[in-house]
């Protein structure tokens, strides 16, 4: 293996020196140097789609019960759902369990459990394009029995158009910024050389306030609330889109 490893060296030390890949000099970098540019272009805009998970509990002395009583309950939050307008595509179960439910007592000064029967639960993910009928929405589940109920969860369905203009956006400022330091050091123009993009996508804070917080029961089901405020108590804020994009340009003379 030695012998092999000297006989290329050897034979790529004997190739003529215009065949040969030398490193550039500093003066050759500094003729044409590159300047590296980062570039975050956000553009915010309402949601125009939202989910909710919604959940149901029963529980019972069998296993068998507690499930039987649970599908019955989800059917119910399930038809209190289509009623409000949500299309079958847009309802998915997300999780259906079965637990234990045992009470803790205390016998002769010793602590232990009980076993009293089971806990069902089972939950269902909405999505809606309704964003002005959220707060109607959550009335109608926890009217139908839902006794959890997490979201909304804002979105955009499409943000392809704004990711499009977004990077339309940071491409012409990170050629600006480019031809700037170029300007600066003496130089005419610069030339794109290469392109890396990352993409971002979040939301703002989201709000929930007045009966909306409370209509939504810990334990059991409570009676359908009052009539909401004008608005729901409910923000849906704004959708920040946008890239990330790394530019790297050669300045010339």
């Amino acid at each position: 293996m030695f012998r092999f490893v000297a006989f290329v060296l050897l034979a790529s030390s004997s190739l003529p020196l215009s065949a040969q890949s030398l490193p550039p000099t500093l003066d050759q970098l500094a003729a044409t140097p590159i300047v590296v540019v980062h570039i975050s272009q956000q553009l915010r805009s309402p949601p125009d789609e939202a989910t909710i998970t919604a959940g149901t509990e029963a529980k019972a002395p069998t296993a068998s019960a507690a499930l039987a009583d649970s599908k019955t309950k989800t059917e119910h939050l399930v038809a209190a759902i289509r009623a409000a307008g949500i299309a079958a595509k847009d309802v998915q179960t997300e999780g259906l369990s079965i637990s234990a439910d045992y009470e803790f007592e205390t016998v002769e000064g010793r602590g232990h459990q009980r076993l009293v029967g089971y806990v069902a639960r089972n939950s269902v993910r909405i999505k809606t394009r309704q964003i002005d009928r959220l707060a109607s929405l959550l009335d109608a589940l926890t009217g139908a029995g839902a006794t959890n109920v997490y979201g909304p969860n804002f979105s955009i369905a499409d943000p392809a158009p704004l990711r499009a203009e977004a990077r339309k956006r940071a491409m012409a400022r990170g050629e600006m910024e480019a031809s700037e330091y170029a300007r600066d050091a003496g130089f005419a123009r610069v030339r794109l050389l290469r392109v890396e993009e990352g993409v971002s996508y979040q939301a703002t804070d989201v709000v929930l306030s007045g009966s909306r917080v409370q209509a939504i029961p810990a334990v059991a089901p409570a009676p359908p609330p009052p009539p909401p405020p004008e608005g729901g108590g409910i923000e849906p804020g704004q959708i920040e889109t946008g890239v990330q994009l790394t530019l790297e340009y050669r300045m010339e003379r």
